[in-house]
């Protein structure tokens, strides 16, 4: 079975005991390791590893010694509990001995944990995991943080939010920062406010968050699509600071909402529309495009385009309105669109 996105947040944050593999992907080695500590801790508990319930095996010692894994698999420990095989920066080098492994798996055996890199579709050691009756493969991509991922990296820090203000920072930060540099901004947060009585804020974000981060026209796009308006001045800020001109918005803008549209005026509804763009699009960005092509609906999105087209005229006309103001202006009525 392949987890992505909610399942997958889900998951990590309750895995289930009954699994006899779990794959976990990516291509950000933070990500992976996040989860990975995650899925671990909440399998065996803090205390797994001084109580030698879990074993840890990299991948290259594997190479020398493949029995290592069913060792562990199979060996009884000293404590009570559930136990589990941890195999690291795994490859489709190791696909065959995980076959194995997983074969043999029996009720008791310790779960097996693999983590991986980046992986394609057709990676062997994908197959054997997502194939298998029992095991899962648990895929991260590299695109900003959701809200179950804020909010498993909140947990891990110990981070409790007060209010919406400081969940709306928070945010803006997740999209405006890359996945790495956000977790570890989330750490330093929730070092900094270690034994602090007081309630974590609005000031304590922007103190620790970095003072710049590098965000493209897609970030401002999810934003404004998906009726986050809140986030729209922080994540403007950034653009505008790396150089990006309001009409390259306004072109990328009007390109977004067209394939919605498109997407949205499928006869069969946005599932099936989807596979009517071109180039075609795969992935966390496909789920993303028809939930908001089902949000917007045709005439709404309609009404949108027009808004973009105006917009697009008056910045190309001898108009002295400020442009900056201007496309702003536009991208605020678009998210509040959205959310009505």
């Amino acid at each position: 079975m392949k987890l992505t996105g909610r399942n997958a947040a889900d998951f990590i944050r309750k895995p289930q005991a009954t699994r006899a593999g779990i794959l976990i992907f990516g291509a950000d080695p933070m990500r992976v390791a996040t989860a990975r500590a995650q899925i671990v801790n909440a399998l065996v508990g803090p205390q797994g590893e001084s109580e030698m319930r879990l074993t840890r095996i990299a991948a290259s010692d594997l190479r020398k010694d493949p029995a290592l894994v069913n060792d562990a698999v199979k060996a009884q420990g000293f404590f009570p509990g559930p136990r589990v095989a941890l195999v690291e920066d795994a490859t489709d080098g190791l696909s065959k001995l995980m076959t194995t492994v997983l074969e043999d798996w029996r009720e008791g055996d310790a779960q097996l944990v693999v983590t991986a890199g980046q992986l394609t579709a057709k990676s062997a050691l994908r197959k054997v995991f997502e194939g298998h009756s029992n095991s899962v493969g648990i895929a991260l991509y590299d695109d900003p943080p959701n809200a179950e991922d804020v909010q498993i990296l909140l947990d891990a820090a110990k981070l409790a939010i007060p209010n919406r203000d400081v969940m709306d920072a928070i945010m803006a930060m997740a999209h405006s920062l890359t996945p790495g540099d956000f977790r570890q901004t989330i750490e330093k947060l929730g070092l900094y406010k270690l034994g602090d009585p007081e309630p974590l804020s609005v000031a304590d974000v922007a103190l620790l968050a970095p003072q710049s981060a590098d965000v493209d026209v897609d970030d401002i796009l999810v934003v404004v699509a998906e009726g986050n308006s809140q986030m729209i001045g922080p994540v403007l800020r950034d653009l505008y600071a790396q150089g990006v001109l309001p009409i390259t918005l306004c072109i990328g803008a009007m390109r977004h909402f067209r394939q919605l549209h498109v997407v949205a005026s499928d006869p069969g509804g946005p599932g099936q529309g989807i596979g009517r763009l071109r180039p075609p699009v795969f992935g966390p960005r496909r789920d993303r495009l028809v939930r908001q092509a089902s949000q917007w609906g045709r005439d709404r999105l309609e009404r949108a385009i027009a808004a973009l087209t105006d917009t697009d005229l008056t910045m190309r006309s001898a108009s002295h309105a400020p442009q900056h103001a201007l496309m702003e202006r536009t991208l605020i009525r678009l998210a509040m669109m959205a959310r009505h």
